[in-house]
């Protein structure tokens, strides 16, 4: 599970005076990242077939990620989820958030961001962004994806690049087009819900507003989700996320355009797969579009 915005704050703001000025003067978007370099699980362990992909970026970064082909005959597969994960640790963390999808039909290509797992480099907003274009060119010039829909499944940070990433994708008109969007326990924007962390501790909420201001507000969810139309949006939140709260989600299903669908759910934080409906909620969503 995702060490989640709120924790990392807390971390980042619990030393002295000396680390509020230096946020002050460098900013503080390394708060959204928090990666290592453990592997958690490989896809073998859970009998899955994966094959090992390395990315180059343009700027000289090499990305790992993960194919997982579809249980199903390559000619049967149904389609192909994309997945961006959250803001902790790497993509064998979160490997169980995809690893059911095989087995109904659909191939899953999971990224690390740079500075993640076996990535190079270290991770700021506009590298993971890059990142995520990187990892969705490669897939869908992959023979696997001819003529077969491609999701888009973002968790947590994961979501907030991928609306990012879905709402650019969508303006351009690029190829192939993507079929859905699916968004999970996201935050309405990077410096909106970094604003409503500080502003939730005592000893940073005098900084609030200077400190929000060091990270671009050119990535906020709300200004881009409804960009993504006519593309299908699912949007998911917890309604007890001790995380992102649940009006961060609602925020953004407000803000997206038809078609949309809304699905409150019950679990912790990114935890949303380990309920059975709630897999069938997004399997629903993603046949019908």
């Amino acid at each position: 599970m995702a060490i989640g915005t709120a924790r990392l704050l807390l971390r980042a703001f619990a030393g002295t005076g000396l680390t509020l000025l230096l946020l002050l003067q460098s900013g503080c978007s390394s708060v959204f990242f928090y990666p290592d370099k453990v592997t958690y699980i490989t896809p073998d362990r859970l009998n899955l077939e994966y094959d090992d992909v390395f990315l180059d970026t343009a700027d000289g970064e090499t990305l790992h990620g993960w194919w997982l082909p579809a249980a199903a005959p390559e000619s049967a597969a149904k389609g192909t989820v994309y997945f961006l994960h959250g803001n902790a640790q790497n993509i064998s963390s979160h490997l169980m958030n995809v690893a059911w999808l095989p087995e109904k039909g659909y191939n899953v290509f999971l990224i690390d961001y740079r500075g993640y797992g076996r990535s190079t480099g270290a991770p700021d907003i506009e590298g993971t962004l890059h990142d995520s274009e990187t990892g969705l060119r490669w897939l869908v010039e992959q023979p696997q994806t001819d003529n077969r829909p491609v999701y888009l499944l973002g968790q947590s940070l994961g979501g907030a690049l991928g609306i990012a990433l879905a709402s650019e994708w969508v303006q351009r008109q690029e190829q192939p087009p993507l079929s859905g969007v699916i968004i999970d326990g996201t935050f309405s924007g990077f410096r909106g819900i970094a604003r409503e962390k500080l502003g939730s501790f005592w000893l940073t909420w005098p900084f609030q507003i200077p400190l929000s201001w060091t990270i671009t507000d050119e990535y906020e969810g709300v200004d881009h989700i409804g960009r993504i139309s006519p593309v299908p949006v699912m949007v998911i939140h917890s309604q007890r996320d001790g995380i992102i709260p649940f009006h961060q989600g609602e925020a953004l299903y407000e803000a997206a355009n038809e078609p949309k669908q809304f699905l409150p759910t019950d679990t912790p934080h990114a935890a949303t797969f380990v309920i059975p409906a709630y897999k069938e909620s997004v399997l629903g969503f993603m046949s019908r579009h």
